[in-house]
């Protein structure tokens, strides 16, 4: 008897610490991948910010040329909840030239963009002209010379997640995408966190 209740405890605190999942906040740079394995030797991948547990998975993906916040965790259940529709996801884009207002309704209301060889039209969602340049890093490869015109920040906040869906966007816009960063998830922002930095966080409150 007291064999099995012992047995039984054992299973359970086992159980509880099988529970307990890690969650990271990153600051994915410029010229990695958001992944842990990838085909190519070449890449440069999340291994190499950290030792993260095994199981550790990017929610959502930031391309190899975009920026920014990047959350991981191994929790799939929170891995869902945060790509879901539920969640705000805020990007700056720098784009090639003076974005104009025809420009920011025309996103705002929904734009063409190609998704897998099909034409898909996004989700209403804010964009607005940033009033003054973000303080980032320069970038550590250059992206051109002023000489080639003026560029302009603006915000994009979607809800959603196509595949490069916010470089189409500014595209299909007329102003093409320099360089983008993600800001936000949810509630989770940016912040200092410095290029390659990672943050370990008791919980994700998006």
């Amino acid at each position: 008897m007291v064999w099995n209740i012992c047995s039984l405890l054992s299973k359970t605190f086992k159980y509880s610490m099988e529970l307990v999942h890690r969650h990271f906040i990153i600051h994915k740079p410029f010229g990695m991948v958001s992944q842990f394995i990838t085909n190519t030797t070449k890449k440069k991948l999340l291994g190499e910010l950290h030792d993260f547990p095994e199981g550790t998975m990017a929610i959502g993906r930031l391309d190899e040329d975009s920026e920014g916040l990047l959350l991981l965790t191994t929790d799939g259940k929170m891995s869902e909840l945060v790509r879901s529709k539920k969640v705000e996801k805020e990007y700056y884009a720098q784009v090639d030239g003076m974005i104009t207002p025809e420009a920011i309704t025309l996103m705002k209301n929904g734009v063409e963009i190609g998704i897998r060889s099909e034409k898909y039209t996004t989700l209403p969602c804010k964009v607005f002209a940033l009033a003054e340049n973000p303080n980032f890093a320069p970038r550590t490869k250059k992206i051109r010379d002023e000489r080639h015109g003026p560029t302009c920040w603006i915000s994009i906040t979607v809800t959603e997640g196509k595949f490069r869906q916010v470089r189409k966007m500014t595209a299909a816009a007329g102003f093409p995408t320099l360089r983008l960063f993600r800001v936000r998830i949810g509630k989770i922002h940016l912040n200092d966190l410095k290029p390659g930095e990672v943050m370990e966080v008791e919980s994700l409150e998006v």
